[in-house]
C-alpha cells in the first residue's frame, strides 16, 4: 500500500465506519527520545506512554528534521497502537507514531491541542 503524501491527491477509497474502528489511535505522552543512527532513514527511538490500559510502548518515528531530541519529552503524540510489532533494524517498533508531512514532505507530529489523559481514543 502506497501513502500518498501530496495534499492536492484525491481521498483515499470509501469504507465503512467499522473499518474506522478497528484502527485503534491512542495518546500517548514521549517519556524519552534517542538517537537511532542504525535506521537506514534518519529516525528517533521514542517510549511513550499511554497509560494504564496500554503501558509504555516503543517507537521509530521519522521526525528528526522538525523535532530536536530534548524537545520531545512531555509531549504528546497520537499513535496507532493495534498494529503489529515491526522490526526497523534492530529496533522493535510496537506502535505507529503519526504525523503529516509538511510543505518539504518532512514529518509534523500529530497531537491534541489541549491535554488530554494518556490512552484516550480518538473517535
Amino acid at each position: 500500500m502506497h501513502l500518498d503524501h501530496d495534499p492536492a491527491s484525491p481521498a483515499g477509497e470509501t469504507i465503512g465506519f467499522d473499518a474506522f474502528l478497528k484502527v485503534d489511535i491512542r495518546i500517548g505522552t514521549i517519556l524519552s527520545a534517542e538517537p537511532y543512527p542504525e535506521a537506514r532513514k534518519p529516525a528517533y527511538k521514542l517510549l511513550i506512554d499511554f497509560g494504564p490500559g496500554i503501558g509504555r510502548k516503543k517507537s521509530s518515528a521519522q521526525i528528526t528534521e522538525n523535532y530536536e531530541l530534548h524537545d520531545l519529552p512531555g509531549r504528546q503524540v497520537a499513535a496507532v497502537v493495534n498494529f503489529p510489532p515491526r522490526q526497523i533494524g534492530k529496533f522493535l517498533s510496537e506502535v505507529l507514531t503519526l504525523g503529516f508531512a509538511d510543505e518539504g514532505g518532512a514529518v509534523i507530529l500529530f497531537a491534541p491541542d489541549r491535554t488530554v489523559p494518556n490512552g484516550s481514543r480518538l473517535f
